[in-house]
């Protein structure tokens, strides 16, 4: 077994042709067999076993630098690098993460998760070399799915006036996370069909030398087009076709299906964990919009090369048809685009992970916000329960879009409740309104809801009563009943309220707690700085009322186990009414 033997890129270098061949095979069956147990990206790094092979045997990592975009493809570069054990005992499987990580070797440079940022970060570190006088070659790796994004364009724009040596390996799988979408991939299919000789090229047209390699998944022919560019002193483009998923037929055949896999059974391909009869947000939320696009043709579902994140598979994105718009990993051009349906007589909804929201900051407020456009954000992972990858978490958005002028901010606390906000958001037009979308499961209540949010800022007293009062808002709802419950347990009967706006406060209902309680206690399911509860904290700071906030501390965890992270921050209703008997006592 060669595998096992690799502690080092120099180990790499050792091995003939036939050994090498073995080698990519113990890789993907090594991949195989974790990816079946613990799960994560699968695809990607099928696809790039004999390009990270070729790669670590031309080039002399860690002096020569390779930056992964995305790191969805980073698992082969961890196996060659020192953390092969990783992906060969069960035990270790935990020891690394999903993306590559600084904290676990040399070999990486950068804690990556979001796309189409490898060329740009290469090119600073080609730049400061060049500055530091020093040597050594500097390859970014980027997917095509990635070239669709602002970032990776822009990037490649400045690396045409380059001087000295950077290299640049497209990695073209004719597949994003889905489908891609966009005018270049016509370009890349040009190339891939011409065998990179068709005279529109977009790599030439932006200054760049281009050499591409066909078959993208033969180790001896990425050696010699790697050896061929190596210490070149201008920038250069390697064009590579690969095949996403290779090595496992059922990702073969269904490449958006296996970008990205729970544990499976290695025989039929079948998830081990049971979904039937589980509701979920993105199966609700697809078959509510596609009944209305059925009834309005005005409405479009927007994606930005996700649009699994809202229940639009390929089947239902068949069923919209042109009322349905993937962009393709370009979130900033799907938020200004929204707003330009919405002012001429749209009706957008975007369909986004909190995490990739961070993205589109600036064209949430600038093109929709300070336009007034009526485009509605439907936020999904936004919350403790979401992903926990430190490159993928969604706890900032209250913070972070709550503060901008114009938008309305929902936090359903109920499926009933985040579906009477949908609707409401969509088909008024006087504001920019984003729902955030519960994180804590699907929750049904038998409460009544409003179905008119036009008076905005107005929170909802769901319990009367006295001396505490819980402000529980959207997903952390739940806890602030169980608060109550056990607040009842030791004779206070609390208040319990729905904020329903993430956006502003109602003084006129926190002005009337002031009669008959002496603390208010805000809960939330999102980060503390900048958030919530801040701003009751805020109208209350020259009052004689008290405030406890609740929520999460500012940081970047990674990888946590939601119960004891929540314990971590006080966020359990034992901890929450041991904080409130500490004050009122």
């Amino acid at each position: 077994m060669y595998l096992e033997k690799i502690t080092c890129p120099a180990d790499v270098k050792s091995l003939g042709g036939e050994e090498l061949k073995s080698l990519s095979q113990e890789m993907r069956d090594a991949l195989l067999k974790k990816l079946s147990i613990h799960g994560g990206h699968f695809g990607p790094n099928f696809g790039m076993v004999e390009a990270t092979i070729a790669l670590h045997y031309v080039f002399d990592s860690p002096k020569d630098k390779i930056v992964f975009d995305v790191s969805h493809q980073s698992y082969c570069h961890k196996m060659l690098t020192g953390r092969a054990d990783a992906f060969l005992y069960e035990e270790k499987y935990d020891d690394v993460s999903g993306y590559s990580n600084p904290d676990e070797s040399e070999h990486d440079f950068f804690t990556i998760g979001h796309t189409s940022t490898s060329v740009s970060l290469a090119s600073g570190m080609a730049k400061a070399r060049d500055l530091n006088g020093e040597t050594g070659n500097v390859v970014a790796v980027i997917g095509d799915g990635s070239l669709s994004g602002g970032e990776a364009l822009e990037a490649l724009d400045f690396a045409g006036e380059f001087d000295g040596n950077f290299i640049i390996v497209v990695n073209d799988n004719d597949m994003s996370i889905a489908e891609n979408h966009g005018g270049i991939y016509k370009n890349l299919k040009q190339l891939r069909e011409s065998n990179g000789k068709c005279e529109c090229n977009l790599f030439k047209a932006m200054g760049l030398d281009y050499v591409y390699v066909s078959e993208g998944n033969d180790i001896q022919k990425l050696i010699e087009a790697f050896e061929g560019v190596k210490d070149s002193t201008k920038p250069i483009v390697v064009h590579i076709c690969t095949e996403k998923g290779l090595g496992y037929k059922l990702a073969e055949e269904n490449k958006e299906n296996w970008h990205w896999c729970m544990p499976f059974d290695l025989e039929t391909g079948e998830c081990k964990v049971d979904f039937s009869g589980v509701e979920s947000y993105d199966d609700l939320t697809v078959n509510y919009l596609l009944e209305k696009m059925k009834k309005d043709v005005s409405i479009v579902g927007i994606t930005s090369g996700t649009p699994a994140v809202f229940g639009f598979t390929k089947e239902n994105r068949i069923k919209a048809g042109k009322q349905f718009v993937d962009v393709g990993i370009a979130e900033e051009h799907a938020v200004a685009m929204a707003s330009g349906m919405a002012k001429n007589g749209g009706k957008p909804v975007y369909g986004v992970y909190s995490t990739f929201l961070q993205r589109t900051y600036d064209q949430i407020a600038q093109d929709v916000c300070i336009n007034n456009s009526a485009v509605t954000f439907v936020v999904f992972a936004a919350s403790v329960y979401g992903m926990n990858d430190v490159t993928h978490l969604g706890i900032y958005d209250i913070p972070m879009i709550s503060n901008i002028p114009n938008l309305v901010y929902l936090a359903p606390t109920s499926v009933e409740e985040y579906f009477a906000m949908l609707e409401w958001a969509i088909e008024q037009n006087e504001h920019p309104v984003a729902v955030r979308v519960p994180g804590n499961g699907v929750v049904h209540s038998d409460r009544s809801v409003r179905m008119d949010y036009s008076e905005l800022n107005k929170f909802q007293m769901d319990k009367k009563g006295s001396r505490v009062a819980i402000v529980a808002l959207g997903g952390a709802y739940q806890l602030g009943e169980e608060v109550i419950e056990k607040l009842a347990n030791i004779g206070i009967d609390a208040t319990l309220i729905n904020p329903v706006f993430a956006t502003g406060i109602d003084s006129e209902m926190l002005c009337s707690l002031e009669e008959n309680h002496e603390l208010v206690v805000t809960v939330e399911d999102g980060v503390l700085n900048g958030g919530f509860g801040e701003k009751i904290s805020r109208f209350y700071g020259s009052h004689d009322m008290k405030v406890l906030n609740f929520g999460l501390k500012k940081e970047f965890p990674d990888r946590y186990d939601v119960s004891e992270y929540l314990k971590e921050n006080h966020m359990t209703a034992e901890q929450i009414c041991a904080d409130i008997k500490s004050v009122i006592s």
